[in-house]
Order: C-alpha cells, then structure tokens, then sequence
C-alpha cells in the first residue's frame, strides 16, 4: 500500500459525520432518509459524505425500485479502516451509542411494534394510530355528563369529542363565524347547540348547568374575575368547572397576535379566582409543557360548587374560627 492510500483511508474517516454513517452501516443496509433521522445529519450531507465513501470505495449501493440502499463494502474496504471502525463500534461513545438507540427505534417502528427503549417515554414517539386526537377520543367515551357549558368553544373542535356523552352541549363565542362553524360541525349531534355570547354576561339563568368547560378561554377575557364569577352563577350546586389555561409567561409577543389580553395564570393565581368565585378547588397545577420553544406550559384547574348546605357548613366554621382569634 502506498503512503497517499493510508492519506486517503485517514480523510476519509476524519470526519466525525462519515465515521457515523460507517458505524450505521457496518451491518445494515440503510436508506439515505434512514440515516437522516437517526443522525439529524441533513439529506444533503448525508448524500455527499455517501459519494465521497462509496468513491473511496467504503460504501456500496444497490437499487430497489425507486429506493436506494447503502451498506458498508466490507470486501473492498482498507484494513486500516475495518480496524477503526471495529473499535469504534466496540466503544461507548454517546454519539454512536445514540444513533444506535435511535436506529434501533426506527426499525422497531418499521416492524409495526414499540422498542423496549420507548419505556417511560412514550409520549414523545410516534407509532401508527396512537395519536393524542386518537387519546382524546378514547377518554370521552369514559364521560357521562349532563348539561354541559362550552365557554370559547371556538369552532366546536373540543366540543364534537364531548358532544356524545352529553345530555345537552351548550357552545358560546363571542365570533359569530366560530359559532356558524362549530353549529356545522355539531349538526349531527341533536342535543347540542352554539350561540354567540358573552362570558361575562351569560344569557343563561342561574344553576344552569352541570358542568362548565373553559378551555384556553380565561386569556382573552377582559375580565377574568367577573368571566369566572358569571360561570359560577350557572352552574348548579354539586356541579364542576373545568379550565384549561396557560400558565403565566413572559412571551407576549408571541400571544399577542391571538388575540391574548393576559400572558396567562399561574396556578396560584388561579386557584384565587376561582376562590373568590365561591368555588372549591381540588386541583390546579401545570400539567403539560411544550416541546418546542418558548415552551408554553398548561394550567388545569378543576373546581366544584358544593351544594348549598355544605357552603352554609363551611361559611359557618369560618365565622366561628374568625370569633376564636378575636376573642
């Protein structure tokens, strides 16, 4: 072997991409989409570091249709690097390691089944079908509800999932064109209706209904306190109100454009609304982060009103409490 092959074989494997896509290929054929998503390398470099080896004769390829696929030349590769790549492949390099972990969640989703390695984090991988619209629909079908509020139902999205399990479905917006697209969207669904309206003025007498849902609505109210207290008012003693918010941020730049009056609730100050609203909270925490940036985090909140006789208790226990310490 010449000094300028030995040069050669050092190039090629000098750079920490192509030692990536050999380790990939050392017992595999692979597709060019393939190595994308396992390496994140993009397809443009994936195909040109492909070139430069299969040139320096390290990578064959063979055509299958309209697909390609490569593999490592194991006939026509250097000794010299045969005998890298086979230390490279016995060490513990993070790298290697992670494109061998997520080369090995790409197959098993091309099998049709989960990795062992999805345990614990399921939620961040895809499989076929299992969706959180798919999630969604199979928890409604665990709801038996009775006469249910949707607060800035929008076009009706959230409420066609609920709809079913509904005695009656009551949609309101403040946008006439989000009310004619959810009554669109609802019209298979007899018992359910949409209207415009005003949360802060609600066209419904009191104890109304059963439930109130009042989901990413609280933001764009002018008045959240006085949007809460006309919510409280209709629902019925014994009956539950159930929001969703985003928690307070500092991205108004972001949420401005939406049409967002508040940069969102904590859930601390939440759980004073809804207080002050004469409601009993029995959970408000942040529940869900976004993936991608600024990284918006929900709030749930889930508050009853108790039955007249247990306000009247707790009213009650309060004043006498009250008389204890100024006594």
């Amino acid at each position: 072997m010449s000094l300028a092959h030995y040069v050669g074989t050092l190039n090629l494997l000098g750079d920490e991409s192509r030692m990536r896509l050999c380790a990939l290929l050392r017992e595999r054929e692979l597709r060019v989409t393939d190595l994308v998503r396992v390496t994140g390398i993009s397809q443009s470099r994936v195909s040109t570091h492909l070139a430069r080896l299969r040139e320096g004769g390290f990578v064959r390829d063979r055509r299958d249709g309209q697909q390609a696929f490569y593999a490592l030349a194991l006939d026509t590769l250097p000794s010299t690097a045969r005998a890298v790549l086979d230390e490279a492949a016995s060490s513990s390099d993070p790298t290697l390691d992670g494109d061998r972990r997520r080369l090995e969640e790409l197959q098993a989703e091309q099998r049709g089944r989960l990795p062992e390695s999805f345990a614990g984090e399921m939620e961040r991988h895809y499989s076929p079908g299992r969706t959180w619209q798919s999630l969604a629909v199979g928890l409604a079908a665990l709801l038996r509800l009775g006469d249910v509020l949707d607060v800035g139902s929008g076009d009706g999205a959230a409420a066609g999932y609920l709809a079913p399990y509904c005695r009656s479905l009551t949609c309101i917006d403040t946008s006439a064109r989000m009310i004619d697209a959810a009554r669109a969207r609802l019209a298979r669904h007899e018992n359910a209706s949409a209207r415009v309206a005003d949360v802060h003025d609600l066209p419904f007498g009191a104890a109304s209904f059963d439930s109130v849902v009042v989901f990413h609505t609280l933001t764009y109210a002018e008045r959240p306190s006085r949007a809460l207290d006309e919510c409280a008012r209709v629902l019925r003693p014994g009956g539950r109100l159930v929001l969703l918010s985003l928690d307070e941020h500092e991205q108004k730049d972001v949420t401005a454009p939406y049409g967002e009056r508040h940069a969102g609730f904590s859930p601390r100050t939440l759980r004073g609304l809804l207080a002050r609203a004469g409601l009993s909270v029995s959970f408000c925490d942040v529940v869900c982060r976004e993936a991608k940036k600024p990284h918006f985090e929900v709030v749930l909140a889930v508050a009853d009103k108790l039955p007249l006789r247990a306000r009247s208790e707790g009213a009650g226990r309060t004043r006498t409490r009250t008389r204890s310490k100024t006594g």
